[in-house]
């Protein structure tokens, strides 16, 4: 294993992963106290998703051909120019024009967290050994996400303390220390495929790739449909709470989740130690729809609303949690060497396609039935993940590890 490239690819994505879970609550925050409606946010949100799509098709397929160290550096620096031009908004501005531009700066945003994302997690498969890429792949993934929950809390705190844009020009300053850390230590070209591959393999995928894809957009569609929107107004308007405890108990969600992904290999090796990990994604899924079900009845019938959405919310945080953590690997586990970068550009782009719908409905579906309605919806998108996951094909024999022989401690 190619541990340093490993070390700097991870700690470059870290410093990016605060930074975009800060600017969107950052965001989501400032523009809510402005008086701005559930569905007026949600769209500050679209485009941010939409670019997703795009960027993942695109820049795996760049990776492919210029390396991945290219399009971690360009996704690096376009989330400084976007954090930068943000600051820089005139406040003076009437609201249409301001919404226009926040979601223009939040697409190149979107950009950049897709640009980083795709390098990094592509970048694992050309660094991990034999008999490491699970383990590799959660503990990536888990840091990613607890991180992002770390900067939930520092949007919401830098909000607070230094205000709108003092944290956006903060942020901006340590992504610019980091971009240029990484260009001096990275040497290494990572990714880079043998040969060309042409435009139209972008969407010529495996059938494991493209069931596992369409899974993914399903899975990801029904967290940020109660997460994104639906979720921080309710605890804002209903249950009255402050930004610090808004930010702070969706930052330690978000770290509980990253933790959990973190230590998936040696969960899933406990509980069930004759499972593969597609099996395991089978009944995961499935798991995962029954407390959403659970949960939206409750909230149904109003069963002590506060409690319930806390604690239902944890409980499908863990599961969902397990969930994303084999997605994670058996898209690399199904990948070829040299089609890597394209097969997970491609997965990323239905995870992002999924994000962008669920960013809509979050919005939509509260403003229509509150959070009762979202959480509903939430159940839905799960059946069909659940449904999906049935039809993924074995792992590949060169690809095939047997969970009982991965230890997130080792």
């Amino acid at each position: 294993m190619k541990l340093r490239d490993y070390v700097l690819v991870t700690a470059g994505y870290w410093v990016f992963t605060i930074t975009d879970g800060a600017l969107r609550m950052l965001v989501l925050l400032h523009f809510n106290e402005l008086g701005y409606s559930p569905v007026a946010i949600a769209f500050l949100f679209l485009a941010y998703e939409f670019m997703g799509i795009i960027t993942n098709l695109l820049g795996g397929w760049a990776g492919a051909r210029r390396g991945l160290n290219n399009t971690l550096m360009v996704g690096l620096l376009l989330q400084v120019f976007a954090l930068i031009a943000l600051a820089l908004e005139p406040t003076q501005w009437q609201q249409w024009l301001s919404v226009t531009f926040v979601m223009s700066m939040q697409a190149i945003s979107g950009i950049a967290k897709d640009l980083t994302k795709m390098s990094s997690k592509s970048a694992v498969k050309s660094v991990a050994g034999d008999g490491s890429l699970f383990r590799l792949v959660a503990i990536l993934t888990g840091s990613k996400n607890a991180l992002k929950g770390v900067g939930f809390f520092v949007g919401a705190a830098l909000l607070s303390g230094i205000g709108y844009d003092g944290a956006l020009m903060s942020m901006a300053a340590a992504l610019t220390v980091t971009v240029i850390a990484l260009k001096f230590l990275l040497q290494s070209e990572m990714g880079k495929s043998k040969t060309k591959p042409p435009l139209r393999s972008l969407l010529s995928k495996s059938h494991a790739i493209n069931r596992l894809s369409a899974a993914r957009f399903f899975l990801f569609g029904s967290r940020d449909i109660w997460f994104v929107v639906a979720l921080p107004v309710f605890l804002s308007e209903q249950l009255q709470w402050s930004h610090e405890e808004i930010g702070g108990f969706l930052a330690l969600w978000v770290i509980g989740y990253g933790i959990i992904q973190s230590l998936a290999p040696r969960f899933l090796s406990r509980f069930r130690s004759d499972t593969d990990e597609v099996t395991s994604a089978h009944q995961w899924a499935f798991a995962l729809g029954c407390v959403s079900a659970i949960l939206a009845i409750l909230i149904s019938f109003d069963v002590a609303p506060e409690i319930t959405v806390i604690t239902g919310l944890l409980v499908f945080g863990a599961v969902f949690a397990l969930n994303s953590s084999l997605h994670s690997f058996l898209v690399l586990a199904y990948s070829s060497d040299d089609e890597v970068a394209l097969d997970v550009g491609f997965y990323y782009s239905a995870n992002a396609t999924g994000r962008l719908f669920g960013t809509l409905l979050s919005g939509l579906l509260y403003l229509w039935g509150d959070l009762t309605l979202a959480i509903w919806g939430t159940t839905v998108f799960v059946i069909a993940t659940w449904l999906l996951t049935l039809g993924l094909p074995p792992l590949p024999s060169a690809n095939t590890i047997d969970i009982r022989t991965v230890d997130a401690g080792d």
